[in-house]
């Protein structure tokens, strides 16, 4: 199994009131940054058999934006184990459907808590639409790679 994390993009600040920092939406660089990814991964020829976000708006918007530029059709499905402080445990029952390759969009730390635990206590701290691929077999979980946003940037200029 192949899993792609992805943290949402950047959303401009923090709101101090919990309910509407949950519909905090995308601002322009993040928006941007959301296609980038989508787009670097369309030319990856990525081909995914579910996306999973967290119900927060700024997720959301993340994953659909670049789901978008994949061409990926199916309905992303809103997962609360992906919204912050969501425990471990759910988010294994999440990746353990057996399925080929699946996308999941969350928020630091919990998502880079998820993939370091999963990679056997690895830190890794993802950036704003940062993106890593991860590769789940039986003999455990090994990280294939990791890009930036900077990065992301840079690629799509030279292309």
């Amino acid at each position: 199994m192949t899993i792609y994390f992805l943290r949402h993009a950047s959303a401009g600040e923090r709101l101090s009131d919990p309910a509407k920092d949950g519909k905090r939406p995308l601002d322009s660089t993040g928006s941007a940054d959301a296609v980038r990814m989508g787009a670097l991964l369309a030319a990856l020829e990525v081909r995914l058999d579910a996306i999973y976000s967290s119900p927060l708006k700024r997720a959301a918007q993340t994953a659909s934006l670049a789901a978008n530029e994949m061409g990926f059709e199916e309905k992303i499905q809103i997962e609360a184990a992906l919204a912050p402080g969501g425990g471990y445990a759910a988010f294994e029952r999440l990746i353990d459907r057996d399925l080929g390759a699946i996308m999941v969009v969350g928020h630091n730390p919990t998502l880079s808590q998820f993939l370091g635990r999963m990679l056997g206590g690895v830190q890794i701290d993802l950036r704003k639409a940062g993106l890593a691929r991860v590769e789940l077999g039986r003999g455990g979980a090994s990280l294939e790679w990791v890009l930036t946003p900077k990065l992301a940037r840079l690629l799509a200029s030279m292309a």
